[in-house]
């Protein structure tokens, strides 16, 4: 019996349904359009979100992504559209998110003759992808969109993109389709080695001080439960990178807070006075270690990650186990002793007290002057009841919004790590509200960041999302000011901005919002944003030269903590 013959765009689409993809974010083009006439008739069982520019379609893939635990997907057309996602493209692998970026691409016969709209797009992808492919023939394409959600999502996630050529988007071919479950090159979960597993078991059983350093391979495993069980079991407080927090509930008791250069002192500190130093899913990234020739160099360094690469790649381990987070804590966790370790714990407490007294105190309950930043954090944070999904920017309000929302269920901080993407924050929350509508989502931007994707209002008007939008306008680029303040005397150069009615322009897009910059009219302020039907931007005014401290200056040691600009 012959196969049904159908056109290369439809195959796309039936795989992509195959796979479980729901939503697209996308931009259609000359080369995509075979693709987004398919599209016309499978509304009812794929939802397209039209973005405003082909860079947001990536961030609203990642945003929805991270939230969902599923693969994002982006469609865009060839040449300035593929170009135009390579930022999404390079933030996704740095952060290690699940995504498939499908680019249409000239006719086959086209290939290589500089036709119109031809880039490249394997050729500028490799080096920041999983898996790069072009789709030249039909035949190809179920395999190759199957492969590519697989290898996007196993092991440690990342984006793939697939550059598809517009000849084989209209050529018709027998279908069929087989999800992919194996490659042979490609080994995503490493067999635990059981002796790792209790090397590493002996060092934690025999530890007086140990410590715990979580990151986002605990959440990309879906190891969370199995994290707590092992902290509580062997009694081990732990602090997590940015990526990772909310592994753990902000008030789960061994939770110590974050590292990192703007992160809580203790979990810095203690840092460089632990004897056995536990990694999980975490890159010691050099805003978590500093300099490297002081990083914890009294402690047993035990790394548990999937990446092999990883390993040794910064900081020397003296055991490593290699594999699956979850399957690698569990294991552990059933050879630990029940211990406890009080003394240890309860030393954590005067760097709690000294940075409350030296920061927090006066960021969070000022009585006087401006309006600060982490204020609006922490009263958004608390009219959510502490359950909403945090999507944050890049910059001071970053900083501000992840040190001081709290988080009490998982996958509830969606922010731009390794790469720093300014304009992240409105498409990524895009695709968090898309992910979970159920739930708020809070979205913290900054002056700069704001307008570097603000087009994307017209997506949450198309869309008709309820998404709380708070603008944390200082009329700088903050954390660059910042920086210029304590290490180039002042000299504020391209820093300063000169920023539009930013509620008006909300306005044009059929989103509601109001300006504040008195502190009585905060309250009442934050409650009507929460309370509004849809959309909100709240443009809260705060102090112009505001830090964001504790800060560790870069490249020092991990424990020269400044507090304040006199420090």
């Amino acid at each position: 019996m012959k196969k049904e013959l159908i056109s290369g765009s439809e195959a796309l689409l039936r795989t992509l349904v195959a796979e479980g993809v729901e939503t697209i974010f996308g931009y259609p083009g000359g080369a995509i359009i075979p693709v987004y006439d398919c599209l016309y008739d499978y509304q009812d069982k794929l939802n397209h979100v039209l973005v405003r520019h082909e860079q947001a379609a990536t961030h609203a893939a990642q945003g929805y992504a991270r939230v969902s635990g599923k693969v994002g997907v982006a469609l865009v057309t060839s040449g300035p559209a593929a170009t135009n996602a390579i930022t999404g493209i390079a933030d996704a692998m740095m952060d290690s998110t699940p995504m498939v970026v499908i680019s249409g691409q000239v006719n086959a016969s086209l290939l290589g003759t500089d036709a119109f709209q031809e880039t490249d797009v394997v050729g500028i992808t490799q080096p920041i992808t999983k898996w790069a492919y072009q789709i030249r023939k039909p035949e190809e394409i179920a395999w190759a969109i199957s492969r590519a959600f697989y290898i996007a999502s196993t092991g440690r996630p990342g984006p793939v993109v697939i550059d598809f050529a517009k000849s084989a988007q209209i050529e018709m071919v027998e279908y069929t389709y087989r999800k992919e479950s194996y490659i042979r090159s490609y080994q995503p979960y490493p067999a635990l080695e059981m002796d790792k597993i209790q090397q590493a078991a002996d060092l934690i059983n025999q530890a007086q001080k140990p410590f715990v350093l979580v990151g986002q391979g605990v959440i990309l495993s879906h190891a969370e439960e199995a994290l707590m069980q092992l902290l509580t079991k062997a009694d081990i407080p732990a602090a997590e990178t940015m990526l990772g927090l909310s592994a753990m509930p902000t008030d789960f008791p061994l939770n110590k807070g974050m590292l990192g250069m703007h992160g809580n002192i203790g979990p810095n500190m203690k840092t460089n006075e632990c004897d056995v130093l536990i990694a999980i899913g975490m890159r010691f990234d050099d805003r978590v270690t500093g300099d490297l020739g002081t990083y914890a160099k009294q402690a047993k360094i035990i790394h548990f990650d999937v990446d092999p690469s990883e390993i040794d790649k910064n900081v020397a381990t003296d055991v490593a186990v290699i594999g699956d987070a979850k399957a690698s804590i569990e294991a552990v966790t059933a050879l630990l002793n029940k211990n406890q370790h009080s003394e240890w714990i309860a030393s954590f407490t005067c760097h709690e007290e000294a940075e409350m007294r030296g920061v927090i105190q006066e960021e969070l309950y000022p009585t006087s002057g401006a309006i600060k930043m982490g204020e609006v954090v922490r009263k958004v944070s608390e009219a959510t009841n502490h359950d909403a999904v945090l999507v944050t920017d890049v910059g001071q309000n970053q900083m501000m919004a992840v040190r001081y929302f709290n988080y009490k269920q998982t996958r509830s901080v969606i922010t731009s790590g390794g790469l720093g993407t300014m304009g992240f924050a409105i498409p990524a929350a895009i695709g968090a509200k898309i992910a979970a509508p159920e739930r708020t989502v809070c979205m913290f931007s900054g002056d700069g960041g704001l307008q570097m994707t603000i087009q994307e209002f017209g997506t949450i008007m198309q869309e008709n999302l309820n998404i709380k939008m708070i603008l944390l306008n200082n009329s700088f680029l903050g954390m660059v000011r910042q920086w210029q303040e304590l290490f180039y005397q002042d000299r504020y150069s391209a820093t300063v901005m000169d920023n539009p009615d930013f509620i008006k322009i909300a306005d044009a897009y059929r989103i509601a919002g109001q300006k504040v910059s008195d502190r009585a009219d905060l309250d009442k302020a934050i409650q009507t944003m929460m309370d509004h039907d849809g959309s909100y931007l709240l443009e809260v005014v705060v102090e112009p030269k505001g830090m964001v401290y504790p800060m560790i200056p870069a490249g020092t040691c991990v424990t020269n903590v400044l507090m304040s600009d006199k420090a």
